[in-house]
């Protein structure tokens, strides 16, 4: 590779890590804003309000307009999974930069 395609290289490279790096910066400040969410449903998932709001949906007491994804069955458990999962890629994924050097 000559001189000038090796700088065009590099300079692709660079366009594209600071790309990622600052969508990576906004998708993690992102997840840290939803950390509270995230947590209000496991609490209210695994509480005794949900339980009641769940029975009531069964037995027709809510409105037919009322959107309730968050009593359906599997909504915030599949949530929840799927942030443990995040969890998991985020901390392998730091695991390995950490074991290769930051750069």
């Amino acid at each position: 590779m000559n001189r000038v395609d090796r700088i065009r290289a590099m300079e692709a490279r660079l366009d594209n890590a600071n790309a990622v790096i600052s969508k990576a910066e906004a998708a993690i400040a992102d997840y840290n804003a939803a950390l509270d969410d995230i947590r209000a449903l496991a609490a209210y998932y695994a509480g005794e309000a949900w339980m009641k709001d769940f029975a009531a949906d069964e037995a027709g007491k809510l409105p037919a307009e009322l959107k309730r994804g968050v009593l359906s069955e599997d909504g915030i458990f599949d949530m929840l999974e799927e942030n443990r999962s995040l969890q998991i890629m985020l901390s392998e994924t730091l695991t390995k930069v950490l074991k290769k050097g930051s750069f």
